[in-house]
């Protein structure tokens, strides 16, 4: 079972990911973590994609490809299966990605888009800030702490909140996602392999419906 899970920034994707691994026993593989993991570890291929990382680049498509073709060639052969979190991000990776599993004789039984409203998207992302001493995370919209300025968890008064958490860089992050996920969208549809999700339903309900998907397509 190999399921690849698209969505934009703020989507849930790492909530349902952590669901998936745990329920079906599937490895994720987050197209930044096995970049990290390549160059860490010293691979031929993270060595030159470290190259770019360490200049600001972005790494190209073919390097890309090698890091996560190495990561899927080292997966145990007892694994159930893989989630793809990130990519591909192009019809060429998507292609070349179906080509090297046919080889292995294995396919993407499923790919899961969670749908999210830019505006809604906008709110979770540029409304999120964490506790600075403990951690625990808050929204301007959606969850501010039962005392004003004071943490539930810890009761510090510091807050922090990323710098790229502003409505200008999240919309900007959300143009690149839909540009670059329509194609994959029709792609994978054309294949009757695509399930689209409303991500705005409680998490229960999202976990639900995913559940669904993978049970009918094992």
């Amino acid at each position: 079972m190999n399921i690849i899970l698209l969505g934009p920034p703020g989507a849930g994707k790492g909530t349902q990911s952590k669901y998936l691994e745990d329920r079906f026993h599937l490895k994720q593989l987050s197209s930044g973590d096995m970049l990290r993991h390549a160059v860490t570890t010293g691979s031929e291929v993270g060595l030159v994609a470290k190259t770019y990382m360490e200049s600001g680049k972005l790494v190209p498509d073919d390097v890309v490809l090698g890091v996560v073709f190495e990561t899927i060639d080292a997966l145990p052969e007892n694994l159930p299966g893989f989630i793809l979190d990130g990519f591909p991000r192009t019809i060429q990776q998507a292609s070349e990605l179906d080509d090297l599993l046919e080889g292995k004789n294995k396919t993407i039984d499923a790919v899961i888009v969670v749908d999210v409203n830019d505006d809604q998207l906008i709110k979770r992302i540029a409304g999120r800030f964490t506790c600075a001493n403990c951690g625990e995370s808050y929204n301007d919209f959606f969850r501010l702490p039962k005392t004003e300025s004071v943490c539930d968890r810890c009761g510090s008064t510091a807050f922090k909140r990323r710098s790229d958490d502003n409505p200008e860089t999240v919309r900007a992050r959300l143009e690149v996602y839909h540009k670059q996920t329509k194609p994959l969208v029709d792609y994978y549809r054309g294949k009757g392999k695509l399930h689209v999700i409303d991500g705005e339903l409680p998490i229960e309900d999202v976990t639900r419906r995913i559940n669904e998907i993978v049970e009918g397509a094992r």
